[in-house]
């Protein structure tokens, strides 16, 4: 049988205590000082009794700019109809996005990390400013998602998150990495110029966002987990009833949880973010939401780090049998009840911790109570006797590549290690070229550096050169690492966010052609044959390249970003 409904925002328990629900909009309302507030929001459309009502935003990250967000408008209004009837005051406004898919493999994608931070700092700035009690945040693309949580984390005011849904599947199934891929099947002969073509104008059907267990859906999940979405709002498509509803609900429920008082923090526990860890294991998620959970974390003053993942991914299998690695899109999970029974099962297996408190009102246990289980005979979702893989496939390395930490996303069906001859690029441009101009061969480990946080800047995601190798079918003979990240549609023997990066005279900036590079994922380990005297040599004659930026925000987020291993963050 299918889950049960979203919980409804009327559960909300109120705690004891007097709760002020006006507390941040009575200091910008109130009181004859006040009256040029008044004066200004009246021409906005506020009248005599929204200055009694809590004020609500409705942070939308609107733009016609990417597939993921283009419906948003339409979704936030929904979200404004929700806190209206519950007895609030909505406000619109707007932050902004940009699109990793379209921007991908150009100089532009340095922007797309940076985003992350001014995405956030852009809803606090209006939060704020504007006295809102609380406020709904609405995401599509891959860094809009975690900058809407490490806000709602930093403000610690009453808020739900929304996510805007999933795209669904275009002709014969494909996605946005089915294009990058077969970009890599033209350079490889296998694809022809009219099958591309075909491929370019079929594979993005219309709105929602990249539509396998990519970043977006895998960040939808992992806030879900955490509790600052309701029940269902990380698993339903972008286009439909379902999605419309989630959105007025979460309206409502915003306004319950300003009237009880329950604010961000008493939800952000450290328990919150095993729970939500433990999900994207599950699922098979993506790399980068082991940056953003940190990054979360340390907004919400919680201690995490990346051996967390290491200690969580010991007891936690891989599950669901979704894209890049696995068969299935994000729709077909959505068809068969969502992520909801997945953490049923989890929670019964004792793997979820069922005390922790949610934007309902209630606890995860409670919200959980009335699931069902998946259809008999589905096979998207495995049995925790027949798992894709019985541990994590998010694996933290350490070693002399890698001596604060690097992070594979390893399924098992790439082999579990990998030894090979470093092909050394200063920058993902040339080693995309040299993938499809055949330069890179079966044995190799492509290296690509000064791709991170500071050395990029911006920590670009390598989706152009996995595509063109899964392309040119070296996906089994061939791994990848850099100090870079990757989107949540890479797949096959790759390794990430290796810190010290490269600008900073980390290990990767001493590698050379023809070094041997081991990668063992059982040991967890990332190690170059080389001895400590030799590479105290090479550093000795290292010297840092010029920085790409030298002024404007890429340069600013260069000077003030912290390592990849702790979040790649800028507070």
């Amino acid at each position: 049988m299918p889950p049960s409904k979203p919980t409804r925002a009327k559960s909300v328990k109120k705690p004891a205590a007097v709760v002020d629900p006006r507390r941040w909009s009575r200091l910008v309302v109130d009181g004859p000082k006040q009256t040029p507030s008044r004066a200004m929001l009246r021409a906005v459309g506020f009248t005599d009794a929204d200055f009694r009502r809590p004020q609500v935003g409705i942070a939308s990250s609107w733009a016609n700019l990417t597939p993921c967000n283009m419906h948003l408008n339409e979704l936030a209004a929904e979200a404004e109809r929700g806190v209206n009837a519950a007895g609030g005051k909505a406000v619109l406004f707007n932050t902004i996005t940009v699109s990793d898919g379209i921007s991908m493999g150009s100089p532009g994608m340095r922007y797309s990390l940076v985003s992350r931070e001014i995405i956030a700092d852009s809803i606090e700035a209006v939060v704020g400013a504007e006295g809102f009690d609380g406020f709904v945040a609405l995401g599509g693309c891959d860094k809009n998602m975690p900058a809407c949580a490490i806000a709602m984390a930093r403000l610690d005011r009453p808020s739900v998150f929304v996510y805007g849904g999933t795209i669904r599947p275009g002709a014969k199934r494909r996605d946005i990495v089915s294009v990058f891929e077969a970009v890599g099947g033209h350079a490889a002969g296998k694809v022809s110029d009219e099958e591309l073509a075909e491929v370019e104008r079929t594979a993005i059907p219309g709105p929602g966002s990249c539509g396998g267990m990519y970043t977006a859906n895998t960040m939808a999940s992992a806030i879900e987990a955490l509790g600052l979405s309701l029940p269902d709002s990380s698993a339903q498509e972008a286009v439909g009833q379902s999605k419309r509803d989630d959105c007025r609900r979460a309206g409502e429920a915003v306004v319950r949880l300003v009237e009880a008082g329950i604010t961000p923090r008493r939800i952000l526990t450290r328990k919150a973010f095993e729970n939500a860890i433990t999900v994207i294991i599950a699922l098979g998620g993506s790399t980068n939401a082991v940056l953003h959970m940190l990054a979360i974390a340390r907004a919400a003053h919680v201690k995490l780090s990346l051996d967390d993942f290491t200690r969580i991914g010991k007891r936690v299998p891989v599950l669901a049998d979704l894209r890049p690695s696995g068969k299935y899109a994000m729709s077909e999970l959505i068809a068969i009840g969502g992520i909801q029974p997945l953490m049923k099962m989890l929670l019964d297996r004792g793997l979820l911790h069922g005390d922790c408190l949610t934007v309902t009102g209630r606890t995860l246990r409670e919200n959980l109570a009335g699931v069902g289980a998946y259809p008999a005979g589905q096979d998207i979702v495995r049995s925790f006797e027949a798992p894709i893989k019985p541990d994590s496939h998010l694996v933290v390395l350490y070693g002399n590549v890698a001596t604060e930490g690097a992070v594979a996303k390893i399924t098992g069906k790439e082999g579990l290690s990998f030894s090979g001859r470093a092909r050394v690029f200063d920058g993902e441009e040339k080693a995309t070229a040299a993938i499809l101009a055949g330069k890179v061969k079966a044995g190799d480990v492509v290296v690509i550096r000064y791709e991170g946080p500071r050395g990029g800047p911006g920590m670009r995601e390598m989706l152009s050169p996995t595509g063109a190798i899964m392309g040119r079918g070296l996906g089994d003979k061939v791994a990848l690492i850099t100090d870079g990240r990757f989107s949540g549609g890479s797949h096959g023997f790759v390794v990430g966010h290796i810190s010290p990066e490269a600008a900073d005279g980390g290990p990767l900036a001493l590698l050379r052609n023809g070094d041997r590079v081991t990668i063992d994922a059982v040991r967890r380990r990332i190690d170059v044959a080389l001895t400590a005297s030799e590479l105290k040599a090479r550093r000795r004659k290292w010297k840092a390249p010029r920085p790409y930026a030298t002024e404007g925000v890429l340069a600013k987020f260069a000077r003030v970003v912290s390592s990849a291993s702790t979040g790649a963050v800028t507070d």
